[in-house]
């Protein structure tokens, strides 16, 4: 049996088994399940993201045999024939290559008949931005009046070509393009399925390079597979595509950090040996320079696990993040004025560190408060080029108190595992040397006994914060009162049900209730 690529293989045969068009799955199938069915419509969007995939669902929920529905069986011989490409009843054109007016007529000479196995004729149109103008015409009396037994399903990658008499008579469907993760999820669920061997991180560059198409990550995966000899390695896929994985990226952020010149051009040596894409490494550049910058304004938006974005954040002054941002991006644009990509890359690198300010007495501007109010904790000052060391501080540590456990904890302005356990902690007693917390078994996950990296690190928080050095110890047992955690989704519910409340009892929305028979989704409210 010859090998059927991934593409198609895995092509997805009900609305169920689609991936990442939720909004166009919802609304297909209260139409099909309420008989509200239009005559024609019209699903845009790139390559790749299941234009032809719906057509054929939706052709198979018109005519299979069990009725119609938004779930069609896929086991009676009209979903069979759908599925196969040779159901009389459902035409796919693409206008593309059929595209002049004797095409369209001839096409609607063929509709006027009665089906000849199916429930309703279908037409599926391809890329129909690209009839002629007189090809639209043609079609326009019938698009808008067809016989009671004929659909139109109409796709196109440029709506904007459309003319809008066309528009006019179809329920147009704008599809989105694949987001990276969901990308990299349906990948492993296929490489799982296919018994073939996987690393995460090569899925991630795979999803990346599909630019949003689902069919081209499917391309690449199939290519991926053969490269690979039946495994999908990072480091294989790196190659392949050409891109610079995350360590050149890094080693680049620790050798600016360092201010070696040595190391940044060792760096571009690698990868020109290494035959990498250069405009990709610097777009790779801009969008970690970017997570870096968020880290420092928004810590929570980056997740917790990625303790290396968080790292990078304290060695970098937020003014210099947003400037080796703005250099990065345009040091790609200039990639093909350069005399060759490894000039252009190199220069942009250099310039990179030309412009990394020096810092004599060790000080860093402050960063912006955080959601609490509280003031960021400083970064610390890069080395200078020549190698003074910062002068110490004299300013007096902050003090706070032990008073209200919540506002420590918030105060200390510690990021991931070490917030993370601190908020689902309980103070259990304390003194002038000592702190002694309480977790509770059901978060137990959260420290590891044999290890005081994650308490040293919050112990050093504390003695900034408090001004004075304390020994911290945790003990598993039973919560007695609340933790940071339970106090703030207190607060939140709180929140939740003072929005519900100021909503219910809103005029203009009691109004909206009563005479449209609306309801009110709690779920989404929330005090501004």
């Amino acid at each position: 049996m010859s090998y059927q690529v991934l593409a198609r293989k895995w092509r997805p045969k009900s609305f169920d088994t689609l991936v990442g068009q939720e909004h166009v799955v919802r609304a297909l199938s209260h139409a099909l399940d309420t008989g509200r069915l239009h005559h024609a419509w019209l699903f845009t969007g790139t390559r790749g993201v299941g234009k032809t995939t719906i057509a054929r669902i939706l052709a198979k929920a018109l005519n299979c045999e069990q009725g119609v529905s938004a779930t069609p069986c896929g086991q009676c011989d009209a979903c069979r024939a759908i599925d196969s490409d040779r159901f009389p009843d459902y035409v796919e054109m693409d206008a593309a290559s059929n595209r002049g007016v004797d095409d369209m007529a001839a096409l609607l000479d063929r509709a006027v008949y009665a089906p000849v196995a199916g429930r309703y004729k279908v037409y599926m149109i391809d890329e129909v931005h690209m009839l002629t103008g007189h090809a639209f015409n043609a079609m326009l009396k019938t698009l808008e009046e067809p016989p009671e037994h004929v659909k139109f399903i109409l796709a196109t990658t440029d709506p904007q070509k459309i003319p809008v008499t066309v528009l006019s008579r179809c329920l147009q469907f704008n599809l989105k393009q694949m987001p990276p993760g969901r990308i990299t999820e349906h990948l492993a669920r296929i490489l799982e399925a296919e018994s073939v061997p996987f690393e995460p991180g090569a899925l991630r560059h795979l999803a990346h390079a599909a630019s949003g198409s689902m069919r081209d990550a499917l391309s690449l995966l199939d290519q991926a597979i053969a490269h690979g000899a039946g495994h999908v390695l990072e480091e294989q896929v790196t190659n392949m595509l050409g891109t610079v994985g995350e360590d050149h990226l890094y080693a680049i952020l620790d050798a600016l950090a360092e201010c070696n010149a040595d190391a940044l051009l060792a760096v571009a040596s690698d990868m020109e040996t290494r035959s990498l894409s250069f405009e990709a490494a610097l777009q790779a550049l801009a969008s970690l320079l970017a997570r870096v910058a968020l880290a420092q304004f928004a810590p929570a938006a980056i997740a917790e696990e990625d303790e290396r974005i968080l790292t990078q954040a304290q060695r970098f002054d937020a003014e210099y993040l947003q400037l080796a941002y703005q250099i990065t991006i345009h040091g790609r644009d200039e990639l093909p004025l350069a005399p060759d990509e490894f000039t252009g890359f190199t220069m942009c690198l250099l310039r990179l560190l030309a412009f990394r300010p020096e810092r004599d007495s060790g000080s860093t501007p402050p960063l912006p408060p955080d959601s609490t109010g509280k003031a960021r904790p400083m970064p610390p000052a890069a080395p200078s080029v020549s190698g003074s060391k910062p002068a110490a501080s004299t300013a007096p540590a902050p003090k706070a108190t032990m008073n209200d456990w919540r506002e420590v904890v918030r105060s200390l302005g510690l990021t991931g595992m070490a917030r993370e356990l601190l908020q689902h902690c309980e103070r259990a007693d304390d003194n002038e040397e000592s702190l002694n917390l309480r977790l509770s078994e059901t978060h137990r996950h959260l420290l590891d006994l044999n290890d005081r990296t994650l308490l040293t690190r919050i112990e050093d928080k504390l003695a900034t914060v408090l001004g004075r050095p304390l020994k911290l110890s945790v003990e598993i047992g039973s919560i007695a009162g609340q933790t940071p955690a339970q106090r703030d989704e207190l607060d939140r519910r709180e929140r939740h049900a003072q929005a519900v409340s100021a909503l219910e009892s809103d005029p203009f929305v009691r109004e909206l209730i009563e005479r449209f028979d609306a309801s009110l989704n709690e779920n989404t409210a929330k005090l501004l």
